[in-house]
């Protein structure tokens, strides 16, 4: 796997690709074979590392045409055809995923050398609004980070990101990069100004980045779909909370950075949060906090 140089402790130096696409609702060859293309020139640039949004292989608003579009884990040709091209480098791409029980998951997963290294599923299912994610998903259970060839790292789905409990827990398993992919719509926004919501993106971006002193990997869609406008905008951001790239608003674009090692060293020796964090005394104030709660309702 390309671009794996300078270690500070247990990560490399990796350059890493955000892969801002505009998938094809409900077309999953089209969207593989614009997988596979930008897979092929991320290798050819010396990515170790390339992330694709929420959904990328289905598009988002499936409603009806989820079952159509799932995917059982190892049993899936489109998903075998993206663990073989991890042979040369880190995937993270987002798909349905069919569970027995006929339950079905807006996941993502992250192939590494072959195979599937880890798939998370979207706990925070949002249905508010203009969302509807709770009538077609089922909601996944597990916050779990991962060992990846550039460090510990954690998969959060967009709504997920929005619970600092969920980065949180990654972290006190050690996370180093989290992985945020996301299908975040724009839309009857003025397309003069940047969004605000992007705005808001970008600011939680920074403090959970801070907090965390962690790497923050940012990956939304682009285009319009089903009348949806998505507003694009992905970005990185380094353990200080320093913007290291940023993608266009609105369009498809492509974003290369590299996650330089000393960074997280750097950060981690300025700011020891993590290593100062009293997690058994979190874990006490919790189960007080919830015995109260129910005990009150």
């Amino acid at each position: 796997m390309p671009t794996r140089s300078t270690t500070a402790g247990s990560r490399a130096s990796t350059k890493v690709v955000l892969a801002q696409i505009a998938p094809a609702l409900g077309d999953l060859d089209r969207n593989l074979q614009m997988h596979l293309d930008e897979i092929r020139r991320a290798v050819r640039e010396g990515a170790g590392l390339i992330v694709f949004p929420e959904l990328s292989l289905t598009g988002y608003l499936l409603k009806d045409l989820v079952a159509d579009c799932a995917q059982r884990i190892g049993e899936s040709r489109h998903l075998d055809q993206l663990a073989r091209a991890s042979r040369r480098i880190g995937i993270v791409a987002g798909f349905v995923e069919r569970a027995d029980g006929v339950l079905y998951y807006n996941a993502a997963a992250c192939f590494i050398d072959g195979r599937i290294a880890h798939v998370h599923r979207k706990v925070y299912l949002p249905t508010y609004g203009m969302f509807d994610d709770g009538r077609y998903f089922a909601a996944g259970e597990l916050f779990r980070s991962f060992a990846a060839p550039w460090g510990r790292t954690g998969i959060l789905i967009c709504e997920d990101f929005w619970h600092l409990s969920s980065s949180y827990l990654l972290s006190q398993e050690g996370m180093e990069t989290l992985i945020v992919v996301s299908n975040s719509p724009s839309q009857g926004l003025d397309r003069s100004d940047p969004p605000a919501k992007q705005t808001s993106w970008s600011q939680l971006g920074i403090v959970v980045a801070q907090f965390l002193t962690s790497f923050v990997l940012y990956v939304n869609r682009a285009g319009y779909e089903e009348g949806w406008n998505y507003g694009g905008g992905s970005y990185a951001v380094a353990p200080s909370g320093r913007e290291i790239g940023r993608g266009r608003l609105f369009v498809p674009d492509r974003v290369s950075v590299t996650m330089e090692a000393p960074l997280l060293h750097k950060a981690r020796t300025a700011y020891p949060v993590l290593r100062d964090e009293k997690l058994e005394l979190v874990r006490r104030e919790l189960d007080r906090i919830a015995a109260a709660r129910y005990r009150m309702e």
